[in-house]
């Protein structure tokens, strides 16, 4: 049975319709599949899609991230990587569910594949704790990247979750400290690693698995430090206002790509990755593929300072280079020609006034 959202009512009426004139049972027995008919609704049904997904606002675009038969980690694990060899464990504590880790196989290249399971019934959605990890499950991913590290293996993520757990067993455990250090040993890795958000990307929950080389977005999934209803209830102290909230913090990957935070976006089928999960599962893995090939010709150094230069440039001009200085290991700050006008006519705003007051003075003079 399908699952349709607030907006797609026309859409449900529609597809309903083509099921009832698919069936050769009418009201009066047996009767001709009219074949005409269905062609021209399921016509209407793509140009309705077509309208309605191309003009989603930040809001819709938050249900489409959140939507019940969106595909999930498990899904994309299964259809894109061979030889999926499942390890579980913190070594402290116990294994977390909500996040399904272990190394395998892509185009017979090895890697590792970290990916934040929702769930895909009301059952396993529990077991899986709603996709919102656990201090344990941090650790379990950093003790699997410090070895992938270690045998230089690719790390892959896919990210879905509306944010770590806040229940008070993790805050005891050490929820905080778990996020901090896994988001280190992302930053720390010399190998590339690759996160694609494929539904939500919440808070700390989701940064501590996606500061990575190259974070990749699905068309339809969000990417933000808070829910719109969280920022509405904080903000205006009313959760009705999730739209106006979702359109001001710009977690929609367009906005994100424009603002650098994330790097590529993939398009999803007409109406949304539920709507063709095996089109998408292709082109996520088109896509891996592609951004690991990019990487076979970088050193240990190189991915390391890709990540560093490609995180301290986020919300800067042109952000920091290595220097030029053989001696000098560091990074320094490059910044645009406009920026050093500016900052040249800040610190010497004085000297500019005086002679802004000279030249009004003379001209002053000649007019009277």
């Amino acid at each position: 049975m399908k699952n349709y959202l607030e907006f797609e009512k026309e859409i449900k009426t529609l597809e309903e319709e083509v099921e009832g004139l698919k069936s050769p049972f009418g009201s009066e027995g047996i009767s001709e599949v009219d074949t005409k008919k269905i062609q021209n609704t399921e016509a209407e049904i793509n140009e309705k899609l077509k309208q309605t997904y191309t003009n989603l606002n930040s809001w819709q675009k938050t249900l489409v991230a959140r939507h019940e038969d969106r595909p999930k980690a498990n899904f994309y694990i299964n259809k894109i990587f061979t030889e999926f060899t499942l390890l579980s464990g913190d070594r402290y504590f116990g294994d977390d569910k909500s996040v399904i880790a272990g190394f395998g196989l892509i185009d017979n290249k090895s890697v590792l594949i970290i990916g934040q399971e929702k769930g895909e019934d009301l059952n396993t959605r529990i077991e899986r704790n709603f996709g919102m990890m656990r201090p344990e499950g941090y650790r379990k991913c950093i003790r699997l990247m410090k070895i992938a590290n270690r045998f230089q293996i690719p790390v892959i993520s896919f990210i879905d979750t509306p944010g770590a757990y806040p229940g008070i067993g993790a805050e005891q455990r050490g929820q905080a400290s778990a996020i901090a250090n896994s988001i280190e040993c992302c930053m720390s890795l010399t190998v590339p690693n690759i996160s694609i958000i494929i539904g939500e990307g919440g808070s700390g929950g989701a940064i501590a698995l996606a500061s990575s080389n190259k974070v990749i977005m699905l068309e339809n999934s969000i990417y933000s430090v808070i829910s719109p209803e969280g920022c509405a209830s904080i903000l205006w102290r009313d959760p009705k206002k999730s739209l106006q909230a979702a359109e001001a913090m710009k977690l929609t990957a367009k906005d994100l790509l424009k603002l650098g935070i994330i790097d590529e976006i993939i398009s999803e089928p007409l109406g949304g990755a539920h709507r063709d999960p095996e089109a998408i599962a292709i082109d996520i893995k088109h896509s891996i593929t592609k951004n690991l090939r990019n990487f076979e010709n970088y050193s240990k150094e190189e991915i390391y300072d890709h990540r560093k230069v490609k995180f301290l440039q986020i919300g800067r001009d042109q952000g920091f280079s290595k220097s030029s200085d053989l001696d000098d290991t560091g990074l320094s700050y490059k910044a645009s020609n406009i920026q050093k006008i500016k900052t040249h006519i800040f610190k010497n705003k004085l000297i500019y006034m005086g002679i802004g007051l000279v030249i009004v003075a003379g001209l002053v003079s000649i007019i009277y």
